[in-house]
């Protein structure tokens, strides 16, 4: 009887689950994109050794996809990190490490090779629909931390993702009307950094053209201009601020293939 007794202490009260609340979500409300910087055996090692962790890793050959960490646990990958208004990503993130040397001397970025971003795209996938993440709400670890990181880099396909139909994207044809206007005068620095903050960018609001507006620009442009990311404030880079801060400046492909206005 004692033994029963010690047993049933050990289980637990009994919980009725029968009922359910319709109010929920889940806790994973970001998913962030990082490259490690490293070949896989070192990245391993730090990810499961050191001082920093991710939920996944994919490594690029093979395009294996490793779990590190739970889901329902919290992974040590975002840091310091601020997003619309919210801040401190790690509880409410899950962080997908990707096997690449990132950024070199010579100041290029090495490629992602197409097999890899395969597993990455299937990952993301999966993982957006089972916690139900909205679309704009998947981003680089440069995106919530652009004053200390760069990743995933220039080089990251996001296009590709917003071709998957799993993050929204700016409607070029909007782009291509807005920008002549912006090449007759340039808005002042105030603008982007109010443009940059409605994105969700923790930016300064000074109105000053500082290291650190060059550097949240940088990550505006890795992301949707790749092809120069000098973080200098120009005319497409005012188009494409205008057009996805604009309410349905954005499309979002649907399961059928269409590009449809975006509306978080």
């Amino acid at each position: 009887m004692l033994a029963a007794a010690l047993a049933g202490c050990a289980a637990g009260p009994h919980i009725d689950t029968r009922h359910r609340s319709v109010n929920e979500e889940s806790r994973v409300r970001y998913l962030i994109l990082h490259f490690t910087w490293e070949d896989f055996p070192t990245s391993l090692q730090e990810l499961t050794r050191g001082k920093v962790s991710s939920h996944y890793l994919v490594d690029a050959a093979p395009p294996r996809i490793y779990r590190l960490v739970d889901e329902d646990r919290r992974a040590w990958h975002a840091g310091v990190s601020a997003w619309a208004g919210e801040t401190m990503l790690n509880s409410a993130s899950i962080g997908i490490e990707i096997v690449n040397l990132g950024d070199r001397q010579d100041a290029s970025y090495a490629p992602y090779p197409p097999a890899q971003v395969d597993a990455v795209v299937a990952l993301v996938r999966d993982i957006q629909r089972r916690h139900g993440i909205k679309p704009q709400r998947i981003l680089g670890h440069n995106d919530i931390a652009p004053q200390r990181k760069t990743d995933p880099g220039p080089r990251f396909p996001w296009r590709r993702l917003a071709d998957e139909g799993l993050i929204p994207w700016p409607d070029e044809a909007a782009v291509a009307a807005a920008r002549p206007a912006y090449e007759t005068q340039l808005p002042p620095v105030a603008w982007f950094q109010e443009r940059l903050a409605q994105v969700g960018y923790e930016t300064p609001r000074n109105g000053e053209a500082d290291e650190a507006t060059r550097r949240v620009l940088m990550a505006f442009q890795m992301k949707y201009r790749p092809a120069d990311w000098s973080g200098k404030p120009d005319a497409e880079t005012a188009a494409l601020l205008e057009v996805v801060t604009r309410p349905g400046g954005m499309w979002l492909r649907g399961k059928d293939g269409q590009r449809r206005p975006y509306m978080p």
